[in-house]
């Protein structure tokens, strides 16, 4: 299942950043991933390829201490996994946000595609 696969890709972006610091090799990530045809669709609808995704997790994995995730849905339709949760970024404090990111894999079960839409507060 294709679910399977979303939810250890988590695991694994959580476990190379649990100790704050960032991984010199994202090897294990990739391992989820056709790298040659890679492509976020951020937020703010910025397209990165895989070494311009992983160069923004490197800088993005410096400055939290930790990271966590809770479910609130997880959908599989053909290729497509639909994967809403909250995320919890931890440095002095703790910053939640909901995000939806939809996982597009290929004819493999490879990662080809992640287009991640958010919610957040507004600042204080």
């Amino acid at each position: 299942m294709l679910t399977d696969k979303v939810v250890e890709f988590t695991r694994t972006l959580e476990g190379l950043v649990a100790d704050g610091e960032p991984p010199s090799d994202w090897g294990p990530l990739a391992d989820f991933v056709a790298v040659d045809q890679f492509e976020r669709i951020g937020t703010f609808r910025e397209v990165q390829n895989w070494q311009q995704y992983t160069a923004m997790l490197t800088q993005w994995a410096s400055s939290v201490d930790k990271f966590e995730t809770s479910v609130q849905r997880i959908t599989e339709v053909a290729n497509f996994v639909f994967f809403e949760i909250e995320e919890r970024h931890f440095r002095g404090g703790v910053h939640v946000v909901n995000s939806m990111t939809v996982f597009d894999f290929d004819e493999r079960g490879k990662i080809r595609r992640l287009n991640v839409y958010l919610q957040q507060g507004r600042p204080e």
